[in-house]
């Protein structure tokens, strides 16, 4: 991976530079607003076998206190964007459940008891065991969850030791957010009509405050290890989002630059809001349909508000990937008819789990012996056929839910045509199943397709087609496999293309095979989404997109400014 230590310039001129991860794109200029939280050690006393239940009690009424204090926060998410207000209640919901009956809990209770210690000592002791044991976890969600054991563990021990909090609900209008880290219920107090950006020490893409941050959609780096070395309050920063960079003390010809640049963004988006009503047609009249590439639920409003005429890859790994135990039929189905309803008579596309290579769920970890090169190991479809009793629950629930609406299920990583026959008869398998238990499902079962993302597959389209019902191509998986290139070494990423004539080649091998069974194809890779390759796309045959929602406008105003030549 990319070493994203800052990089820092201190110059004669006294403006610095921090690199850090960008986690939300945009410019934010504005004073520095200083939010730190005071490390402290916690006390650690033996106590006598008497004090035992008074100590637990006075962890208890702690505890109580904090869940208090979290329905507190979700009380002020009510004035936050829709889409924001609900990412982050989902958030606070998940540290509520870490203060009720939780492992954490659990833990201390038991500490506290069978140690003789005090709750901060038994507290702090039971984190770091709980944080060890993430961390030997190879799933970068699971291990990101370790910010939020610290989270939830900081402010139960702020109500011990009866340290406030200070709250954010009050920032000066116009500022720039620098911490070590935000929470949940740091997020819920935050006005984004009052901030202009957040730079953090801590934190990466899957952790939670990068979730609250792109949900409120303020510009943000993280993982910024210097940051409150150089900050000071009132000082002005520019949060460049778009490359990871804050710079400090601007000189006035770096702060004209970025106040032009951010002015300029800003015209253009309210461009590309003024097309979100249009229709996606070429000049020449070929309509594209443009779909929205999904991680969670709560990003299907961002998807309707962008022009979304529906979800072309809805992923389903959100649902194990945050986790140490299975979700079970219910539960799946409760979050996809959660999507299926709010798209509103939209097409979805529900692609089944893919976890495996650098994806491993610790609830699947006892699938998975060691692998030497997980990449081409035990993952995606190979799992769940390996593992049946996982795809039959995943297909029950998805048909279950695409009662609600139109439902497509798509195949990750198939490269033999017995894959798709073997999880069509598990389909069926299922459909009946749950005819005869009497559950709701449709008289006609959702089309089934697969992932182009392996040579493999693009080499044996045609005979896929006469099995499969759509394609979609997956231009990530399929450029790093036939290029041989891993895209997160830096040492050969620059040799990453997805134009590369090898790539383009089995793209037409495969929008050929699938016109000629006359059945859809489309891209959710992240070609999609680039409005430089849109015209070769579209010359390619392609006539269906898939792309984070962000990307949406801007590849619809390339398309209606094309003229496809027809064939």
């Amino acid at each position: 991976m990319p070493n994203h230590r800052p990089k820092i310039r201190d110059d004669d001129t006294g403006e610095i530079r921090l690199v850090g991860i960008s986690i939300s794109s945009g410019i934010g200029i504005g004073p520095v607003c200083l939010i730190t939280r005071d490390s402290f050690t916690p006390p650690r006393r033996s106590l006598e076998a008497e004090a035992i239940p008074a100590e637990r009690e006075r962890f208890a009424r702690a505890v109580h206190k904090a869940l208090d204090e979290l329905e507190t926060a979700s009380a002020r998410t009510a004035d936050l964007p829709a889409t924001a207000r609900e990412e982050i209640l989902l958030l606070l919901e998940a540290h509520k459940a870490m203060l009720q009956g939780s492992r954490l809990i659990r833990g201390v209770e038991g500490r506290i008891t069978r140690s003789r210690i005090n709750a901060e000592a038994a507290l702090e002791a039971e984190i770091e065991n709980i944080a060890k044991s993430f961390a030997s976890i190879p799933d970068a969600y699971l291990a990101a969850r370790i910010a939020d054991v610290r989270a939830v563990g900081t402010r139960l021990l702020s109500l011990l030791l009866n340290r406030p909090v200070r709250s954010l609900a009050t920032l000066p209008k116009g500022s720039i957010l620098f911490s070590d880290d935000l929470t949940p219920a740091d997020t819920a107090q935050l006005d984004p009509r009052q901030i202009r950006g957040i730079a953090t020490v801590s934190g990466g893409p899957q952790s939670h405050s990068a979730i609250m941050a792109r949900a409120l959609g303020l510009p943000s780096v993280m993982g910024l290890g210097e940051l409150l070395h150089h900050a000071r309050d009132g000082m002005t920063a520019i949060v460049d989002g778009r490359q990871g960079l804050i710079i400090l003390n601007p000189l006035p010809s770096t702060l004209k630059t970025y106040e032009d640049l951010a002015s300029q963004i800003a015209e253009r988006r309210k461009e590309l809001r003024r097309l979100r009503g249009l229709k996606s047609i070429t000049a020449d009249g070929t309509p594209i349909r443009l779909m929205a590439n999904l991680d969670m639920p709560m990003e299907a409003a961002g998807a309707i508000s962008a022009g979304a005429e529906g979800v072309g890859l809805l992923r389903t790994e959100f649902m194990f990937m945050r986790r140490a135990d299975l979700p079970d039929e219910a539960e799946q189905y409760t979050h996809l008819r959660s999507v299926v309803q709010a798209m509103e008579g939209r097409p979805v596309t529900i692609r089944t789990l893919d976890v495996g290579g650098d994806k491993i769920a610790a609830a699947l970890s006892h699938y998975h012996d060691p692998e030497a090169n997980p990449a081409l190991g035990l993952r995606a479809i190979r799992l769940s056929l390996h593992e049946p009793e996982l795809l039959e629950t995943q297909f029950a629930a998805i048909l279950r839910a695409s009662v609600y609406g139109p439902v497509r299920i798509m195949l990750p990583l198939v490269t033999h045509i017995g894959e798709v026959e073997r999880a069509r008869r598990l389909l069926e398998i299922v459909a009946r199943r749950l005819r005869r238990r009497k559950s709701r499902i449709p008289d006609r079962l959702p089309p089934l397709g697969v992932m182009i993302e392996t040579p493999a597959a693009a080499l044996i389209a045609e005979e896929l087609a006469n099995v499969s019902d759509f394609f979609a191509l997956g231009t990530n998986d399929l450029t790093q496999y036939t290029l041989a290139v891993d895209r997160s070494n830096e040492q050969v990423a620059s040799i990453y293309d997805p134009l590369h004539p090898a790539v383009l080649k089995l793209v037409k091998m495969t929008v050929e095979a699938a016109a000629a069974r006359n059945i859809p194809v489309s891209v959710c890779g992240e070609m999609a989404g680039d409005a430089r390759v849109t015209a070769m796309l579209l010359q390619l045959g392609i006539r269906e997109l898939s792309m984070s929602s962000a990307m949406l406008p801007t590849v619809k105003k390339q398309i209606r400014g094309l003229h496809l030549v027809s064939a």
